[in-house]
């Protein structure tokens, strides 16, 4: 049984799901001059949100695991791809920086879903998640067909 959400990091990570909800619908809805800005600002979010993943490894690795051990070195080092993937991204042609967006959130689930990955979180992280995943993936796949991609 999974245990259940915290209601305040419910409710952060939902609104945290705002910005990729309002600039995907404006991707296709806002008048065109507004769609080129909603793509931007949908690719920048998405960036800024990959990035703050790495950050919550980082924050684990240095409250639960101990400086010296291989699970320290490792989720530390992991902890700097989100944001080795995600500034490289804005830099790229939109349609392949959605594309690329969408491998770092996949391979951030990945390790999330990992034995090590699991390791010092608490159990009702890894159901929201993959609820929150799921939407982000979900509005980078309307982006990326907004864009021509799918």
């Amino acid at each position: 049984m999974r245990a259940a959400i915290p209601r305040l990091p419910l409710w952060l990570g939902l609104a945290g799901l705002l910005p990729f909800l309002v600039s995907a619908a404006a991707a296709w809805l806002a008048p065109t001059a507004w769609q080129v800005l909603a793509i931007r600002a949908f690719l920048g979010y998405g960036a800024v949100i990959l990035s703050f993943l790495g950050g919550v490894q980082w924050g684990v690795a240095m409250c639960r695991e101990r400086p010296g051990e291989d699970a320290f070195r490792v989720r530390m080092l992991l902890a700097m791809v989100p944001s080795l993937v995600a500034w490289p991204a804005l830099l790229l042609h939109p349609l392949t920086g959605a594309w690329v967006l969408v491998a770092g959130f996949v391979l951030v689930r990945g390790h999330e879903l990992s034995r090590e990955g699991r390791a010092r979180l608490p159990d009702w992280y890894q159901s929201l998640r993959t609820l929150l995943t799921l939407v982000v993936l979900a509005c980078h796949a309307l982006v990326i067909w907004r864009l021509g991609g799918a």
